[in-house]
């Protein structure tokens, strides 16, 4: 079947990136000009995919009036005679077909996606997490549809990591069979180093069975109390094929300050205007440490 629908959790607290984020949704955050959850949007639209649900919660209205008509806005842009930026928030807010849920309060990623199951009914569907902002050749997301296309079970990208990190992810065990393609036969939250079963962590894309919101209605409150995706999924592959797809491109967790700054540097050196005076910039710096 193929898959129409896209599941956007973003009513997270944004603990990560406190103060900024008292008061300002993280997927807010601008990377450059751009909120990090407009590259989210993006990468779904240019995956063929059209119909997207947004999990918000409190103090996240500035995700909706992002995506939203501002009639003030192009009143006055027009009035200045900006008419290539009234353009882009035109774009903007004729972008997607985009729908709202609020979870009325934080109990968990998995709780989040069980908020979707009105929207997506009983069809498979994509969910992408807005702290990862991965740059491909061929968008991440599109590369995942291909594999269900094809495989017709569930898909969770997957990313390499260095072995002494194991303990940060999520990672899976199970057999490779295909390249980049392994049939995931468990999944482990943060496993110690020497206890880890690989080193391929799981990445914030996925490509659910519609099953996953029956398994996640019985499923108990586990880590942080919260109800977890993972526990969910560990659950799903008992009863269907989960794959786990090692995704081509660049990730960078923009859920924290490294990865931010990552992204933020290495986008700005691909602006036209301005790359080579920052990257003049960065040589002179770098230079007196």
């Amino acid at each position: 079947m193929q898959v129409r629908k896209a599941v956007i959790p973003a009513a997270g607290l944004g603990v990560r990136f406190l103060p900024a984020t008292k008061a300002q949704p993280k997927e807010m955050i601008p990377i450059i000009d751009k909120p990090t959850i407009q590259y989210i949007i993006e990468e779904i639209l240019a995956s063929g995919i059209r119909e997207i649900l947004i999990i918000t919660g409190r103090g996240k209205r500035a995700i909706e009036d992002h995506f939203d008509v501002s009639p003030e806005l192009e009143y006055h842009l027009q009035s200045k005679g900006k008419q290539e930026v009234l353009e882009r928030m035109r774009q903007i807010a004729d972008m997607a077909d985009i729908h709202y849920v609020r979870q009325k309060e934080p109990r968990g990623l998995g709780h989040a996606v069980l908020c979707a199951r009105s929207f997506v009914g009983n069809e498979p569907f994509a969910v992408l997490l807005g702290d990862d902002v991965v740059r491909s050749e061929t968008p991440c997301l599109k590369q995942m549809l291909d594999q269900h296309a094809r495989l017709g079970g569930s898909v969770i990208a997957l990313e390499e990591v260095p072995r002494e990190d194991v303990s940060k992810y999520g990672v899976i065990k199970g057999e490779q069979v295909e390249s980049r393609l392994y049939r995931i036969e468990d999944l482990v939250e943060k496993p110690p180093v020497e206890e880890a079963p690989s080193n391929l962590s799981v990445m914030g894309r996925y490509i659910l069975s519609p099953r996953i919101f029956d398994l996640l209605a019985v499923t108990t409150p586990g880590a942080g109390n919260e109800i977890q995706l993972t526990d969910a999924l560990r659950r799903l592959v008992r009863e269907q094929p989960l794959y786990g797809y090692l995704f081509e491109g660049r990730r960078y967790d923009v859920g924290n300050s490294l990865g931010y700054l990552k992204a933020t540097v290495e986008f700005a050196l691909e602006l036209p205007d301005v790359k080579e005076q920052f990257a003049r910039y960065l040589r002179d710096t770098v230079g007196k440490l």
